[in-house]
């Protein structure tokens, strides 16, 4: 079957008209009549009945127009995916990531540079609550967050890593020897937390209320470190993933592991659902192989 006969076809039926056809496709009416005529021939059917200015579909031709539509918008989603692969080696992508999580992507930046060095990557940083919304808006093509996400934004997620949180606290905070904390002993303690547009403090404050107790927080902030020289100071008690704890507490304060629940700061891409680039493909296949992840 001919597809500029059945596109022809297709828009004549959409539009109506012959004339209006021929205008949206910059040909001329004989064009669309004739390919129109064309098409019938190769079904062997009639598929419009003309009366007057009034076009009407045979049981044939609706079966056809039904089918042609689907085609077409096969076929666009074809040249689509086609001309990303072949933009795969020279497109762009921006990857929304959290300040908490980029640390962790040093190994998987340099293997995506190495390997698609024509892809420009931007990293447009952002709290994970942030980077969820600008992801479900369309804003951002992918990012990472911090499980578990906004449940009414309906993205789709792909675990990267997960990690024990662990309690740092000035020396002597804890008794010698000590190596867990049960969560619920944090009720009488000071926390010194993550501002609340923070996806790990959204995750805390969750386990906080299912625990039965409200947290007595003594200061909040914008800044990881910054949360680890307040605890430092006798501040509070701060609550930080394990690859903070070895980069930044190792040695100098204690450190509890929390248990009782085991809570896991799990770090998660996201997307909306929608058509996903090549160039975002690439970024998570590399991910899968410096990080372990799986991407289907």
């Amino acid at each position: 079957m001919d597809l500029r006969s059945l596109r022809y076809f297709v828009e004549t039926v959409r539009l109506s008209s012959f004339t209006q056809a021929a205008e949206a496709l910059h040909v001329t009416q004989s064009t669309i009549s004739k390919m129109v005529r064309q098409l019938e021939q190769e079904v062997g059917a009639q598929l419009l009945l003309r009366e007057g200015r009034k076009l009407t579909l045979t049981d044939t031709g609706r079966v056809v127009f039904a089918r042609g539509e689907d085609m077409l918008a096969t076929l666009r989603q074809l040249n689509l995916e086609v001309r990303d692969t072949q933009a795969r080696t020279r497109g762009s992508l921006t990857v929304g990531i959290p300040p908490m999580i980029n640390l962790l992507f040093t190994p998987v930046l340099k293997a995506f540079r190495a390997r698609h060095p024509q892809i420009a990557l931007t990293l447009q940083e952002g709290t994970g609550q942030a980077i969820e919304r600008q992801v479900a808006a369309g804003e951002l093509e992918i990012g990472m967050t911090v499980l578990p996400v906004a449940p009414e934004l309906a993205l789709e997620t792909l675990r990267i890593a997960s990690y024990p949180l662990w309690a740092l606290a000035a020396p002597g905070s804890f008794r010698q020897g000590q190596t867990t904390l049960r969560f619920k002993e944090l009720a009488a303690l000071p926390l010194v937390l993550l501002k609340d547009d923070f996806a790990l403090t959204r995750s805390l404050r969750a386990a906080f209320a299912a625990a039965g107790f409200a947290p007595q927080v003594a200061a909040q902030s914008g800044q990881w470190d910054w949360l680890v020289a307040m605890a430092s100071a006798g501040m509070g008690v701060a609550l930080l993933p394990q690859p903070f704890v070895d980069r930044l507490a190792i040695g100098r304060m204690d450190a509890l592991r929390l248990v009782e629940p085991e809570l896991q700061w799990q770090v998660a891409h996201v997307w909306n659902g929608r058509y996903l680039s090549h160039a975002a493909r690439a970024w998570l296949e590399v991910c899968q192989e410096v990080l372990g992840t799986s991407f289907n």
